[in-house]
């Protein structure tokens, strides 16, 4: 058989088993809050009978092994079908009408986008808003990689759902087995949430604006549950400690590991992690000095703006702490090169990563170097060491399949009839997974206006850069459905 169909839905029906024990979660703030908490009743029981029926028809199996290419398409329809079902609660609790809406709403969640239609958060249920929360948090380090803690519990090997959400360059092990790799992976995830959502109650945020910030942030998903965002608190702790662990969502979970156990080391080692030190460093403080140039506000503050909103488009979190497209157009301008650029690889930030551009920059000098010497074997080295070229020739697809996406996403945006500002911010923050965009979608507005064919493609912009354009796009490919 081409695929083992079997297991695949086994596995889709154990993600949307997860995805419906998760939607439980937001029951007893729905009680405190005196809210209706059927809706998740409801919601959790019908994904919990669809997901455990097809998890039990897939234990029929008794061949249970995944292929790469059984991967790529549980990914894929994985994410889909998640959407799907975490619509539920917004149709139950009345809270989004139209199916269109509550699926961009959704998928923007799952993928950790961050793009809105909602004009009135604060009056939204607040059993939803903790939904809507969550829907980022799993989706952040990915529903895929905790599943793979549970599928060797299953007789059923894990890595190949590991490579397909995050295809290119590999994911570094940080121990032997997958199975472990994810329980540490998830281990520094909660750890971080928890920790961050403690640092802003200890400022004064109330407990449900904690918990739902901390589990957004560290998503780098920036979903916020209040309509001016972070701007809302005016609080230069808050903010500090909100660009903490921004940065630290979209910095490698490999090498946050190794920072944990002491091995510093090995952070500054790190190649990519020094030159996202650097970007962050270098913009925060030149666009901090710009500000405070223009006038009409402390050096503090215009550093502060500066740092929490480059941090905050550069990890792909999308958090808005003031509306940098009202500064100047060259800093509008910059903001939006930003988010062609990503957080690390191997972290929960979308986006290109900061790893492609080190080797597409590396490569591109080194050809001139080989034009001199054309006998000459020159590899591109990451860390001291040598890349194979065929990682090298991937990134330089990844790359040129990422903007041909982006240019023809910003057309079809276009003709929908949505103006070409708002057209090129819509597709580059949806593909990017930021949240934020230019136009009519800027960091002060939403995507609320947007036609329903627009709320489609930008969707669809978000499944394609929240897994990393191969594994959704190898399934358009006829010699993905032949037989092997």
């Amino acid at each position: 058989m081409r695929f083992n169909l079997r297991v695949i839905i086994g596995i889709l029906g154990l993600l949307l088993s997860i995805s419906g024990v998760f939607m439980l979660l937001c029951i007893p703030f729905s009680l405190y809050y005196g809210e209706d908490w059927l809706t998740f009743i409801y919601s959790s029981g019908i994904t919990l009978l669809v997901g455990l029926s097809c998890w039990a028809f897939g234990q029929k199996e008794s061949n249970k092994e995944l292929k790469k290419r059984d991967g790529y398409l549980v990914v894929t329809l994985g994410w889909l079908m998640m959407a799907f079902f975490g619509t539920l609660p917004y149709f139950f609790s009345g809270s989004i009408e139209f199916f269109t809406d509550a699926f961009f709403e959704t998928m923007s969640g799952f993928t950790t986008t961050g793009a809105s239609i909602l004009t009135d958060i604060e009056g939204m249920p607040k059993g939803v808003l903790f939904w809507r929360s969550l829907t980022q948090w799993i989706g952040g380090m990915g529903i895929i990689v905790l599943t793979v803690a549970i599928l060797p519990i299953l007789g059923i090997g894990g890595m190949q759902l590991f490579v397909a959400e995050a295809p290119g360059i590999g994911p570094e092990k940080l121990k032997p087995r997958i199975k472990d790799t994810a329980k540490r992976l998830w281990l520094i995830y909660i750890s971080l949430t928890t920790l961050e959502m403690i640092l802003l109650m200890l400022g004064g945020m109330p407990f449900f604006d904690a918990i739902n910030h901390s589990l957004t942030t560290m998503a780098t998903g920036g979903f916020s549950i209040k309509q001016d965002s972070i701007a809302y608190y005016d609080s230069a702790y808050m903010q500090y400690v909100m660009v903490l662990f921004m940065f630290l969502a979209a910095t490698n979970f490999s090498i946050t590991y190794f920072g944990f156990k002491g091995k510093f080391r090995k952070l500054w080692d790190n190649e990519e992690f020094r030159v996202y030190l650097l970007i962050t460093g270098l913009l925060s403080v030149g666009i901090g000095v710009t500000i405070f140039l223009l006038g009409g506000t402390s050096a503090e503050k215009a550093f502060r703006d500066a740092l929490f909103q480059t941090v905050s488009i550069l990890t792909t979190t999308g958090f808005v702490s003031a509306d940098y497209t009202q500064w100047m157009p060259f800093l509008t301008m910059l903001f939006f090169m930003l988010m062609f650029i990503g957080g690390s690889s191997g972290s929960t930030a979308g986006g290109v990563k900061i790893v492609r551009h080190v080797i597409l920059f590396k490569n591109s000098f080194l050809e001139m170097k080989r034009q001199l010497h054309p006998s000459a074997v020159i590899p591109v080295r990451l860390n001291h060491k040598a890349i194979n070229r065929d990682i090298t020739f991937q990134v330089l697809a990844f790359m040129m399949i990422y903007f041909l996406i982006f240019a023809l996403g910003s057309i079809a945006i276009a003709l929908t009839g949505v103006d070409v500002m708002t057209s090129i911010g819509a597709a580059a923050t949806s593909l990017g997974n930021i949240g934020p965009g230019l136009g009519s979608v800027g960091p002060v507005h939403n995507f609320a206006h947007m036609p329903d064919s627009s709320k489609w493609i930008l969707s669809f912009l978000m499944l394609l850069g929240r897994l990393e354009l191969f594994t959704v796009l190898m399934l358009f490919t006829p010699y993905f459905w032949k037989r092997a």
